[in-house]
């Protein structure tokens, strides 16, 4: 199963592939009709071979059990991709829907070495995936410039990057 959480009306589409769309709306492209804050979700463990959700985390009230429940539904290897509004764009803030900033360190919370080597191993997390791929979604005064003069302006500014494109993968049994 490849899993577009938090479709929409704009469930992913690839050609030759067949994406099930789950969402709280009961409108074309939904295929699961479930409220995402409710769980356990209606799928089995370990049966998303692929999973994708744009724009969605920065809505989930409680993060740590939307990130336990992506990673009991994913199998082993599989990936998940992850769309936000960086945490420093004005795109993260002006919607009054969004309940919190994402940036590439929020993902670390969900690997499990990292929680033990920082001493958080008392969160209530469960989730361990590695972080393969970040992207960032250059705003377009910055896109054409230097990688150099990103670093700065990533570091320095707001306003440069507009969204966070984070690709995780759940680590396999051992």
């Amino acid at each position: 199963m490849k899993l577009d959480i938090a479709c929409g009306a704009n469930k992913k589409t690839e050609e030759g592939q067949v994406w099930t769309g789950i969402d709280i709306a009961a409108i074309e492209g939904v295929d699961i009709v479930h409220d995402l804050n409710v769980y356990p979700w209606p799928i089995e463990d370990d049966s998303v071979d692929e999973a994708w959700c744009s724009h969605y985390i920065e809505h989930t009230p409680d993060l740590m059990k939307f990130m336990n429940e992506v990673h009991r539904i994913m199998k082993p290897g599989a990936k998940v991709t992850f769309i936000s509004p960086y945490y420093s764009s004005v795109r993260c803030w002006q919607d009054p829907t969004h309940l919190r900033a994402i940036s590439e360190w929020t993902y670390y919370y969900y690997n499990a070495d990292w929680r033990k080597i920082n001493k958080l191993e008392h969160y209530p997390i469960t989730a361990d995936f590695n972080i393969v791929q970040w992207a960032h979604a250059w705003n377009g005064d910055y896109a054409s410039r230097s990688q150099e003069a990103k670093n700065f302006a990533l570091a320095h500014y707001i306003n440069v990057v507009d969204d966070l494109w984070a690709i995780l993968e759940k680590k396999k049994n051992e």
